[in-house]
């Protein structure tokens, strides 16, 4: 079925979770919907703090514009503008565009009759950033937990509480969550690979078929997951990867307060070589 003609069968009234017909419309290819609305508005409000963010500091590189979270001192109060205010306040504007951003994939999703397999997976994404600027800060009991809203100083930032634990290497939860973002960039390559080879036969050949690739695979490595399943592995590992990285996070400075490396002691003390 063509695009075109598809699209006049799902651009119907109805699926919005607020507003109802209010903003149920389009503007050219792009839903607008009440949760579009949002996202526009915090996105266009937090762009605008960062710019005048920018303003009131001493520079206009883009690599070292910097908007700071607040002193530790501040606690989980509110700051003044210049002392992490502003941090505050576009903190607010992102997690209300991303959220905003979900659930207009949602109501998306409802006009479509799909499932929600998108705006889930975005969520995931949506939780590693509040994980860090609003979930561990308020564990902590600071808001200047937060990383800061800049390119070198975000940099500095992961490199300081790496350290600051000892090396984040250590850190088990990190180990799964690398694991998970390297597995899924090795499963990515192997069905891109596998796609590009099947629609660009060699000059003369016809397209192959879901048919060679499930075969190209048994005879690689004994089993093939299958068009379908490969899309559902590579979900997994994206999500797994995301999640984990939050976690590895989050847990630090929160139940663990230590290097990393001494976690590992329990290995050492096994009852079958403790005692050597």
């Amino acid at each position: 079925m063509a695009l075109l003609t598809f699209e006049k069968k799902y651009r119907v009234r109805g699926g919005t979770l607020v507003g109802g017909d209010l903003f149920d419309f389009w503007v050219g290819p792009f839903f607008v919907g009440f949760f579009g609305v949002t996202t526009i508005f915090f996105a266009a409000l937090g762009t605008l703090l960062i710019f005048y963010g920018a303003a009131l500091g001493d520079t206009w590189n883009p690599w070292l514009i910097s908007i700071n979270p607040p002193s530790l001192d501040v606690g989980l109060g509110f700051a003044p503008l210049a002392e992490g205010g502003l941090w505050q306040l576009i903190t607010i504007c992102a997690t209300g565009a991303f959220v905003s951003w979900t659930l207009r994939q949602v109501e998306i999703a409802r006009k479509l009759g799909m499932g929600l397999h998108v705006p889930v997976a975005f969520s995931v994404a949506v939780f590693a950033y509040v994980t860090l600027v609003i979930i561990r800060p308020v564990l902590m009991g600071a808001w200047g937990h937060g990383f800061p809203y800049g390119i070198f100083s975000h940099l500095d930032w992961v490199n300081n509480v790496g350290y600051a634990y000892g090396n984040f290497h250590y850190n088990p939860v990190h180990m799964i969550a690398i694991t998970f973002f390297f597995t899924n960039a090795f499963a990515l390559a192997l069905h891109g690979s596998l796609i590009l080879s099947t629609v660009n036969p060699p000059k003369g050949q016809i397209i192959k078929t879901a048919d060679h690739e499930d075969t190209y695979f048994r005879d690689l490595i004994g089993y093939s997951i299958g068009p379908l399943g490969i899309h559902r592995l590579g979900l997994f590992l994206a999500l797994s990867a995301g999640f984990f990285s939050a976690i590895c996070i989050v847990i630090s400075g929160t139940i663990w307060f230590e290097e990393w490396i001494v976690w590992w002691d329990w290995w050492l003390e096994l009852p079958w070589w403790a005692d050597l």
